[in-house]
């Protein structure tokens, strides 16, 4: 089930958190003021299968959607869990005005480059140095509702 994270989920989601993404993970303070609604843009939301399976992040300004975060957990991954978080983020997006989605991911993660280039999502840039390591991030986008992102291409 996909839902709206609470605040008793915060610690599961930001252990998960920095399971996932190790030195560059939020800390739970962080996570924290996201899931209380102190980041007016911010939304969380998680898979629970009687714990949190997983999350994803993502903020809504206007017509912009951007998905921040979405991790699973190592036992629960290649079931689906990301791709109905994803769709619940889609959904988050599309009914807050959003026309367009947009990420960033290693452009070194095959998998995820190839996870999210099956639903929709478009190389749109590059990102140099990007994450603390130095590495670069890969910019993508996807069109969401009629707009399609305000008739935009790459």
């Amino acid at each position: 089930m996909i839902r709206a994270a609470t605040p008793a989920d915060v610690t599961a989601i930001a252990d998960l958190e920095s399971e996932a993404l190790g030195e560059d993970a939020w800390s739970e303070g962080l996570v924290r003021e996201g899931v209380e609604g102190n980041l007016p843009t911010v939304h969380y939301v998680v898979a629970d299968d009687g714990e949190v399976a997983g999350y994803a992040v993502a903020s809504v300004v206007a017509d912009i959607a951007e998905l921040q975060r979405i991790a699973v957990r190592d036992d629960l991954r290649r079931r689906g869990v990301a791709s109905a978080l994803l769709d619940a983020v889609v959904a988050l997006a599309d009914a807050g005005g959003a026309d367009r989605l947009l990420l960033e991911v290693r452009e070194t993660n095959a998998p995820a480059l190839a996870f999210y280039a099956a639903r929709g999502f478009v190389e749109v840039d590059r990102r140099p140095r990007y994450y603390r390591d130095g590495a670069p991030a890969v910019v993508m986008r996807r069109p969401l509702g009629a707009a399609g992102g305000g008739g935009w291409t790459p």
